[in-house]
């Protein structure tokens, strides 16, 4: 007799048919519409949701940068949850510009996006990780969001602190939430602030993107909230059974029943008809391409069943789990026209 601790899940994951995935031919807008009442409610948005609060604002540093002026602020997006944020707005003397959302993965925090070498480690990061000061080239306003679970928001405790995100989110599961979901909330927030505080951003010209941790991100909260016209995740959008089922995943990947009701392709809906650039690696090891293949499949039939099917892109490179800045600046250039 086999034993094997892994066998029953692996046949599950196989043979696992999610009760919402698209088909065609569906009424889409019905079948669009329970599929993001269940994204809400296995992502613990709901939940959530319970716990608002104004998000009331503390403006931290006003600085003059070289072509650039750096806000740093604080807001409250539920009860006892701060965010730090940087705003980061270019001085060429427009009236308003578009704003790029940039979200770190993995990496020691935020500060990486404005180009700051906190610890040793990020020297070997930059300039390829100083994500809000690329966009700031690029001509955007930059919102740079220090993620839940990571860099300043990450457990104070030593001893959890050497696990990552996973202690506070194996809390969140226990609470009915994600901290995937906790993530889209903050962004959604942020945009709240933003768009109350600083009348320099566009509010009709917003987009997303961030590399692995921040990619899964920029995908999420672009399918929670619709102000979010373009969504630019990298080495991230992937097939659930090829990608955090098949191997080790930090927890925060994880939305507890997801795959007995949708895959990620299918999450694409919550997205069309706005526009969802993927950008891959051919490399990638932890979210392998064939994976990101199949889920585009997906989402590129559901886009084309929303009449939309010029607004989604595959951009391959040929790296591996590894943020690309060129390639990621021109694609958005091509897609946006901004």
């Amino acid at each position: 007799m086999e034993i094997n601790g892994t066998k029953c899940h692996e046949t599950l994951r196989r043979t696992t048919k999610p009760l919402l995935a698209f088909q065609k031919g569906c009424d889409f807008d019905a079948w669009r519409g329970a599929l993001k009442e269940k994204f809400m409610e296995l992502t613990g948005l709901n939940v959530i949701a319970e716990n608002a609060c104004a998000p009331s604002l503390t403006i931290e540093s006003d600085e003059r940068k070289q072509g650039y002026r750096q806000i740093r602020f604080v807001f409250y997006s539920e009860v006892d949850e701060a965010v730090p944020c940087y705003l980061l707005i270019p001085d060429t003397g427009k009236e308003t510009y578009p704003l790029a959302i940039t979200l770190q993965g993995h990496s020691t925090g935020f500060h990486n996006s404005i180009g700051v070498i906190k610890y040793e480690r990020d020297a070997s990061y930059q300039p390829r990780g100083c994500f809000g000061l690329q966009a700031v080239e690029q001509g955007y306003i930059s919102l740079c969001i220090e993620q839940r679970a990571m860099g300043e928001r990450r457990v104070q405790s030593e001893t959890e602190r050497k696990r990552g995100c996973e202690f506070q989110s194996h809390n969140a599961l226990m609470l009915g939430r994600t901290t995937i979901g906790e993530r889209v909330w903050d962004v959604s927030r942020a945009l709240d602030v933003i768009a109350q505080h600083f009348p320099q951003c566009d509010m009709d010209k917003i987009l997303i993107t961030g590399n692995s941790g921040g990619g899964t991100a920029s995908f999420y909260a672009a399918c929670y909230d619709e102000r979010i016209k373009v969504s630019v995740p990298s080495c991230a959008f992937c097939s659930y059974t090829s990608s955090i089922m098949s191997m080790h995943h930090c927890t925060c990947n994880f939305i507890p029943g997801a795959l007995r009701q949708f895959e990620m392709g299918d999450l694409a809906a919550l997205i069309a008809p706005r526009k969802l650039a993927v950008v891959a690696g051919e490399l990638d090891a932890i979210f392998p391409i064939d994976g990101v293949r199949e889920a585009f499949a997906t989402a590129s039939d559901i886009f084309t069943a929303a009449g939309c099917a010029e607004n989604l892109s595959l951009t391959v490179t040929p790296k591996n789990h590894w943020w690309c800045a060129d390639i990621v600046w021109d694609k958005i250039r091509e897609i946006t026209g901004w």
